[in-house]
Protein backbone atom coordinates (compact mmCIF):
# COMPACT_ATOMS: atom_id res chain seq x y z
CA UNK A 1 0.00 0.00 0.00
CA UNK A 2 1.69 3.05 -1.03
CA UNK A 3 0.50 6.36 0.92
CA UNK A 4 0.87 9.94 -0.47
CA UNK A 5 1.71 12.33 2.08
CA UNK A 6 -0.81 13.00 5.33
CA UNK A 7 -2.89 15.78 5.83
CA UNK A 8 -3.39 17.89 9.43
CA UNK A 9 -7.17 18.93 8.93
CA UNK A 10 -9.12 15.90 6.64
CA UNK A 11 -12.43 18.41 7.50
CA UNK A 12 -10.76 20.64 4.27
CA UNK A 13 -11.49 17.31 2.05
CA UNK A 14 -14.51 14.91 3.94
CA UNK A 15 -17.38 16.08 6.61
CA UNK A 16 -20.28 15.06 7.56
CA UNK A 17 -23.23 16.74 9.01
CA UNK A 18 -26.81 16.34 10.53
CA UNK A 19 -29.34 18.73 9.26
CA UNK A 20 -33.42 18.95 9.46
CA UNK A 21 -35.66 19.23 6.37
CA UNK A 22 -37.79 22.54 6.18
CA UNK A 23 -40.16 21.77 3.54
CA UNK A 24 -38.72 24.79 1.68
CA UNK A 25 -36.43 26.15 -1.20
CA UNK A 26 -33.33 27.91 0.84
CA UNK A 27 -32.71 25.73 3.44
CA UNK A 28 -28.50 26.49 4.32
CA UNK A 29 -26.56 23.63 5.68
CA UNK A 30 -23.38 24.90 6.58
CA UNK A 31 -20.56 22.51 7.74
CA UNK A 32 -19.13 22.95 11.46
CA UNK A 33 -15.69 21.35 10.29
CA UNK A 34 -12.51 23.00 10.99
CA UNK A 35 -11.89 23.99 7.37
CA UNK A 36 -14.81 25.92 4.69
CA UNK A 37 -15.80 23.13 2.30
CA UNK A 38 -16.83 23.23 -0.87
CA UNK A 39 -18.21 20.10 -1.69
CA UNK A 40 -18.18 18.04 -4.76
CA UNK A 41 -19.75 14.80 -4.00
CA UNK A 42 -23.20 14.88 -1.34
CA UNK A 43 -24.33 11.26 -0.32
CA UNK A 44 -27.63 11.93 1.66
CA UNK A 45 -30.08 10.19 3.79
CA UNK A 46 -32.98 10.22 5.47
CA UNK A 47 -32.76 8.53 9.21
CA UNK A 48 -35.93 9.29 10.98
CA UNK A 49 -38.09 6.49 8.42
CA UNK A 50 -37.12 4.61 5.40
CA UNK A 51 -36.24 6.92 2.40
CA UNK A 52 -33.77 6.20 -0.40
CA UNK A 53 -30.18 7.34 -0.59
CA UNK A 54 -29.51 10.89 -3.00
CA UNK A 55 -26.20 11.17 -4.38
CA UNK A 56 -25.39 14.19 -6.08
CA UNK A 57 -21.76 15.82 -7.41
CA UNK A 58 -20.96 18.56 -9.54
CA UNK A 59 -19.36 16.94 -12.84
CA UNK A 60 -23.39 15.40 -13.58
CA UNK A 61 -25.22 18.08 -12.11
CA UNK A 62 -23.19 21.45 -11.73
CA UNK A 63 -22.18 23.73 -8.51
CA UNK A 64 -25.83 25.62 -8.87
CA UNK A 65 -29.49 24.28 -9.65
CA UNK A 66 -28.29 20.56 -9.42
CA UNK A 67 -31.57 18.22 -9.55
CA UNK A 68 -29.58 14.98 -11.06
CA UNK A 69 -28.99 12.47 -8.72
CA UNK A 70 -28.71 8.23 -7.96
CA UNK A 71 -30.10 6.37 -5.58
CA UNK A 72 -27.18 3.85 -4.07
CA UNK A 73 -30.01 1.23 -2.99
CA UNK A 74 -31.67 0.96 -6.56
CA UNK A 75 -30.24 0.10 -9.93
CA UNK A 76 -32.29 3.93 -11.37
CA UNK A 77 -30.38 5.39 -13.91
CA UNK A 78 -29.53 9.17 -13.38
CA UNK A 79 -32.79 11.11 -12.92
CA UNK A 80 -33.50 14.59 -12.40
CA UNK A 81 -35.92 15.92 -9.89
CA UNK A 82 -36.77 19.78 -8.67
CA UNK A 83 -37.38 19.10 -5.29
CA UNK A 84 -33.90 17.53 -5.06
CA UNK A 85 -32.74 20.44 -6.49
CA UNK A 86 -28.97 21.76 -4.70
CA UNK A 87 -26.40 24.47 -4.70
CA UNK A 88 -22.87 23.75 -3.76
CA UNK A 89 -21.61 26.31 -1.43
CA UNK A 90 -18.57 27.63 0.11
CA UNK A 91 -18.90 25.70 3.30
CA UNK A 92 -21.75 23.64 2.53
CA UNK A 93 -24.84 23.29 0.18
CA UNK A 94 -28.48 24.83 0.24
CA UNK A 95 -31.98 22.90 -0.49
CA UNK A 96 -33.41 25.22 -3.48
CA UNK A 97 -36.37 22.71 -4.11
CA UNK A 98 -39.47 22.33 -2.05
CA UNK A 99 -42.43 19.84 -2.01
CA UNK A 100 -41.04 16.57 -1.31
CA UNK A 101 -42.70 14.01 1.10
CA UNK A 102 -39.67 12.64 2.14
CA UNK A 103 -35.88 14.37 1.54
CA UNK A 104 -36.74 17.75 2.47
CA UNK A 105 -39.85 17.87 4.19
CA UNK A 106 -40.26 19.54 7.13
CA UNK A 107 -38.91 18.07 10.22
CA UNK A 108 -37.19 15.30 8.31
CA UNK A 109 -33.97 14.11 10.00
CA UNK A 110 -31.08 13.92 7.93
CA UNK A 111 -27.20 13.09 7.45
CA UNK A 112 -25.22 13.57 4.73
CA UNK A 113 -21.42 12.65 4.09
CA UNK A 114 -19.70 15.08 1.41
CA UNK A 115 -16.33 15.12 -0.42
CA UNK A 116 -14.15 17.46 -1.76
CA UNK A 117 -12.80 17.33 -5.35
CA UNK A 118 -12.16 20.20 -7.89
CA UNK A 119 -14.95 22.64 -7.31
CA UNK A 120 -16.92 21.27 -9.83
CA UNK A 121 -13.85 22.40 -12.28
CA UNK A 122 -13.53 19.20 -14.79
CA UNK A 123 -11.01 18.58 -17.19
CA UNK A 124 -12.04 16.85 -21.01
CA UNK A 125 -10.57 13.73 -21.92
CA UNK A 126 -10.84 12.46 -25.88
CA UNK A 127 -12.27 9.15 -26.44
CA UNK A 128 -9.30 7.11 -27.99
CA UNK A 129 -9.79 4.28 -29.81
CA UNK A 130 -10.70 1.45 -27.32
CA UNK A 131 -10.60 3.94 -24.44
CA UNK A 132 -13.74 6.10 -23.36
CA UNK A 133 -13.98 10.06 -23.16
CA UNK A 134 -15.12 12.02 -20.68
CA UNK A 135 -14.45 14.47 -18.28
CA UNK A 136 -12.27 14.10 -14.66
CA UNK A 137 -12.34 16.38 -11.64
CA UNK A 138 -9.12 15.04 -9.32
CA UNK A 139 -8.30 16.69 -6.29
CA UNK A 140 -5.10 14.30 -5.36
CA UNK A 141 -4.08 16.35 -2.11
CA UNK A 142 -7.08 14.14 -1.14
CA UNK A 143 -6.98 10.83 -3.32
CA UNK A 144 -10.45 11.87 -4.87
CA UNK A 145 -11.10 11.35 -8.45
CA UNK A 146 -15.09 11.95 -9.84
CA UNK A 147 -14.78 10.31 -13.65
CA UNK A 148 -18.08 10.36 -16.33
CA UNK A 149 -17.24 9.08 -19.26
CA UNK A 150 -18.86 7.25 -22.47
CA UNK A 151 -18.86 3.51 -23.06
CA UNK A 152 -16.88 1.99 -26.18
CA UNK A 153 -17.85 -1.49 -25.72
CA UNK A 154 -14.47 -2.64 -25.93
CA UNK A 155 -11.52 -3.29 -23.04
CA UNK A 156 -10.53 0.28 -22.22
CA UNK A 157 -8.35 2.32 -19.92
CA UNK A 158 -8.90 5.95 -18.17
CA UNK A 159 -6.48 7.74 -16.71
CA UNK A 160 -7.65 8.19 -12.88
CA UNK A 161 -5.39 11.29 -12.23
CA UNK A 162 -4.97 9.79 -8.58
CA UNK A 163 -1.66 9.96 -6.55
CA UNK A 164 -1.28 6.75 -6.19
CA UNK A 165 -3.03 3.59 -6.83
CA UNK A 166 -6.77 3.61 -6.86
CA UNK A 167 -7.82 1.16 -3.89
CA UNK A 168 -11.85 1.99 -3.84
CA UNK A 169 -13.82 2.87 -6.88
CA UNK A 170 -17.50 2.81 -7.38
CA UNK A 171 -19.21 2.35 -10.87
CA UNK A 172 -22.24 3.30 -11.91
CA UNK A 173 -24.29 3.66 -15.06
CA UNK A 174 -26.24 6.60 -15.51
CA UNK A 175 -28.46 6.04 -18.61
CA UNK A 176 -29.43 2.28 -17.38
CA UNK A 177 -30.94 0.35 -14.77
CA UNK A 178 -27.57 -0.92 -13.86
CA UNK A 179 -25.51 -2.29 -10.49
CA UNK A 180 -23.73 -0.13 -8.55
CA UNK A 181 -20.29 -2.01 -9.81
CA UNK A 182 -17.88 -2.10 -7.06
CA UNK A 183 -13.86 -2.99 -6.47
CA UNK A 184 -12.23 -2.89 -3.54
CA UNK A 185 -8.17 -3.50 -3.38
CA UNK A 186 -9.34 -6.32 -0.62
CA UNK A 187 -11.18 -9.02 -3.05
CA UNK A 188 -8.59 -8.99 -5.99
CA UNK A 189 -8.67 -8.32 -9.74
CA UNK A 190 -11.57 -11.04 -10.58
CA UNK A 191 -14.35 -10.26 -7.75
CA UNK A 192 -16.93 -7.09 -7.57
CA UNK A 193 -19.03 -6.08 -4.62
CA UNK A 194 -22.73 -4.29 -5.46
CA UNK A 195 -23.15 -1.75 -3.90
CA UNK A 196 -27.27 -1.58 -3.87
CA UNK A 197 -27.29 -5.31 -2.90
CA UNK A 198 -26.35 -7.31 0.02
CA UNK A 199 -24.57 -9.98 -1.86
CA UNK A 200 -21.48 -11.95 -1.36
CA UNK A 201 -18.29 -10.65 -3.82
CA UNK A 202 -19.02 -12.44 -6.82
CA UNK A 203 -16.82 -13.45 -10.15
CA UNK A 204 -16.64 -10.63 -12.42
CA UNK A 205 -13.80 -10.73 -14.65
CA UNK A 206 -15.64 -8.44 -16.74
CA UNK A 207 -16.29 -5.47 -15.56
CA UNK A 208 -12.62 -4.34 -14.76
CA UNK A 209 -11.36 -6.80 -17.64
CA UNK A 210 -9.68 -9.16 -14.86
CA UNK A 211 -7.35 -6.17 -14.77
CA UNK A 212 -5.88 -4.47 -11.57
CA UNK A 213 -5.84 -0.85 -11.53
CA UNK A 214 -2.22 0.87 -11.71
CA UNK A 215 -0.85 4.24 -10.62
CA UNK A 216 -2.50 5.67 -13.49
CA UNK A 217 -4.99 3.98 -15.22
CA UNK A 218 -8.41 1.73 -14.35
CA UNK A 219 -9.04 -0.44 -16.75
CA UNK A 220 -13.28 -0.71 -17.92
CA UNK A 221 -14.32 -4.21 -19.77
CA UNK A 222 -15.83 -3.93 -22.91
CA UNK A 223 -17.69 -7.17 -21.72
CA UNK A 224 -19.66 -5.55 -19.16
CA UNK A 225 -22.45 -3.31 -19.25
CA UNK A 226 -21.59 -2.24 -15.72
CA UNK A 227 -18.46 0.18 -16.57
CA UNK A 228 -18.18 0.01 -20.42
CA UNK A 229 -20.85 -0.85 -22.86
CA UNK A 230 -21.25 0.63 -26.22
CA UNK A 231 -22.15 5.00 -25.53
CA UNK A 232 -23.05 3.77 -22.34
CA UNK A 233 -22.68 6.81 -19.87
CA UNK A 234 -20.75 6.56 -16.51
CA UNK A 235 -20.13 7.60 -13.63
CA UNK A 236 -17.26 6.57 -11.34
CA UNK A 237 -15.67 7.38 -7.82
CA UNK A 238 -12.13 6.42 -7.19
CA UNK A 239 -10.29 7.25 -4.12
CA UNK A 240 -6.38 6.40 -3.54
CA UNK A 241 -4.92 6.23 0.39
CA UNK A 242 -3.84 9.43 1.74
CA UNK A 243 -2.44 9.40 5.17
CA UNK A 244 -3.96 10.68 8.20
CA UNK A 245 -7.62 11.40 5.95
CA UNK A 246 -8.56 7.61 4.48
CA UNK A 247 -7.61 4.37 4.35
CA UNK A 248 -9.44 0.98 2.06
CA UNK A 249 -8.51 -1.72 4.28
CA UNK A 250 -10.06 -5.53 5.11
CA UNK A 251 -10.33 -7.78 8.79
CA UNK A 252 -11.19 -11.02 9.73
CA UNK A 253 -13.89 -11.33 11.74
CA UNK A 254 -13.48 -13.16 15.47
CA UNK A 255 -17.10 -13.99 16.26
CA UNK A 256 -16.57 -12.49 19.58
CA UNK A 257 -18.20 -9.06 21.18
CA UNK A 258 -14.95 -7.76 21.49
CA UNK A 259 -14.34 -7.78 18.06
CA UNK A 260 -11.19 -6.81 16.12
CA UNK A 261 -9.54 -3.53 16.12
CA UNK A 262 -8.85 -2.02 13.31
CA UNK A 263 -5.90 0.87 13.02
CA UNK A 264 -6.61 3.42 10.41
CA UNK A 265 -3.74 6.18 12.03
CA UNK A 266 -6.28 8.49 12.39
CA UNK A 267 -9.93 9.12 14.32
CA UNK A 268 -12.60 7.86 12.11
CA UNK A 269 -15.36 10.36 10.63
CA UNK A 270 -17.45 7.66 8.20
CA UNK A 271 -16.81 4.01 8.37
CA UNK A 272 -18.56 1.59 5.84
CA UNK A 273 -17.93 -2.21 6.57
CA UNK A 274 -19.05 -5.02 3.68
CA UNK A 275 -18.80 -8.94 4.18
CA UNK A 276 -17.47 -9.78 1.21
CA UNK A 277 -17.89 -13.74 1.77
CA UNK A 278 -21.71 -13.26 2.96
CA UNK A 279 -24.75 -11.65 1.80
CA UNK A 280 -25.20 -8.94 4.49
CA UNK A 281 -25.69 -4.99 4.09
CA UNK A 282 -23.11 -2.47 3.80
CA UNK A 283 -22.92 -0.50 7.25
CA UNK A 284 -22.19 2.89 7.58
CA UNK A 285 -21.13 4.50 10.45
CA UNK A 286 -20.33 8.02 11.52
CA UNK A 287 -19.00 10.73 14.01
CA UNK A 288 -21.76 12.72 13.54
CA UNK A 289 -24.38 10.44 14.31
CA UNK A 290 -22.49 7.94 17.17
CA UNK A 291 -20.92 10.99 18.75
CA UNK A 292 -19.59 8.52 22.13
CA UNK A 293 -19.18 4.59 22.41
CA UNK A 294 -21.92 2.68 23.80
CA UNK A 295 -23.51 -0.35 23.06
CA UNK A 296 -27.10 1.21 22.80
CA UNK A 297 -25.69 4.00 20.29
CA UNK A 298 -25.23 1.56 17.34
CA UNK A 299 -26.72 4.60 14.87
CA UNK A 300 -26.08 2.19 11.86
CA UNK A 301 -27.40 2.67 8.08
CA UNK A 302 -27.24 0.75 5.08
CA UNK A 303 -25.76 1.93 1.60
CA UNK A 304 -27.33 -0.90 0.05
CA UNK A 305 -31.50 -0.22 1.29
CA UNK A 306 -33.87 2.99 2.25
CA UNK A 307 -34.30 1.89 5.77
CA UNK A 308 -34.10 4.29 8.80
CA UNK A 309 -31.28 4.20 10.56
CA UNK A 310 -31.03 1.60 13.50
CA UNK A 311 -29.82 1.91 16.80
CA UNK A 312 -30.95 -1.23 18.99
CA UNK A 313 -28.45 -2.49 21.17
CA UNK A 314 -27.84 -5.66 19.66
CA UNK A 315 -27.22 -5.41 15.93
CA UNK A 316 -24.09 -3.69 14.46
CA UNK A 317 -21.78 -1.14 16.79
CA UNK A 318 -17.76 -0.38 16.30
CA UNK A 319 -16.17 2.03 18.76
CA UNK A 320 -14.40 5.06 17.16
CA UNK A 321 -11.23 5.66 18.56
CA UNK A 322 -7.85 7.70 18.48
CA UNK A 323 -6.20 6.08 16.19
CA UNK A 324 -9.19 3.50 14.27
CA UNK A 325 -12.43 1.71 15.23
CA UNK A 326 -12.98 -1.40 17.61
CA UNK A 327 -16.15 -3.65 16.56
CA UNK A 328 -18.10 -4.77 19.24
CA UNK A 329 -20.87 -7.01 18.22
CA UNK A 330 -21.04 -10.47 16.99
CA UNK A 331 -23.59 -10.21 13.65
CA UNK A 332 -22.50 -11.88 10.64
CA UNK A 333 -22.62 -7.89 8.81
CA UNK A 334 -19.71 -6.94 10.99
CA UNK A 335 -17.88 -9.18 12.93
CA UNK A 336 -18.64 -13.53 11.72
CA UNK A 337 -15.82 -15.66 12.74
CA UNK A 338 -13.27 -16.41 10.22
CA UNK A 339 -15.38 -13.97 7.56
CA UNK A 340 -13.48 -11.39 5.45
CA UNK A 341 -14.60 -8.08 5.50
CA UNK A 342 -13.69 -4.45 3.76
CA UNK A 343 -14.06 -0.65 4.84
CA UNK A 344 -13.41 2.63 3.80
CA UNK A 345 -12.66 4.86 6.06
CA UNK A 346 -12.27 8.73 6.44
CA UNK A 347 -10.80 11.02 9.02
CA UNK A 348 -11.84 13.53 11.49
CA UNK A 349 -8.56 13.84 13.01
CA UNK A 350 -4.86 12.12 12.13
CA UNK A 351 -3.42 9.85 15.20
CA UNK A 352 -0.67 12.53 15.23
CA UNK A 353 -0.52 15.52 12.84
CA UNK A 354 2.66 16.48 11.01
CA UNK A 355 3.53 18.86 14.15
CA UNK A 356 3.00 16.02 16.26
CA UNK A 357 0.49 16.68 18.47
CA UNK A 358 -1.36 13.55 19.14
CA UNK A 359 -5.86 13.65 18.54
CA UNK A 360 -7.79 12.46 21.54
CA UNK A 361 -9.98 8.88 21.75
CA UNK A 362 -13.87 9.58 22.60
Amino acid sequence: MSYTNGLDDPSAYFQNVLWTGDGSAGNAVTFDGNSDMQPDFVWSKRRDVGYGHVLKDTSRGGTSNNDVHLVSNTTAADSTYAAYRMDFNSDGFTLDGSGDSGFQASGTSMVSWAWKANGGTTAAFSESGANPGGTRQTNTTAGFSIIAYTGTGSNGTIAHGLPSTPEFIIFKRRNNANVWATWHQGIGDDYKLVLNDSAAQDADGAFMASTLPTSTNITVGGASVNTNADNGTYICYAFSPVQGYSKFGKYVGNGNASGPFVYTGFKPAFVMIKVTSAVESWVMFDGARKPVNRDDNVASLYANTSGAEYTGASYHNIDILSNGFKVRLTNTAVNASGASYIYMAFSENPFVTSQGIPTTAR
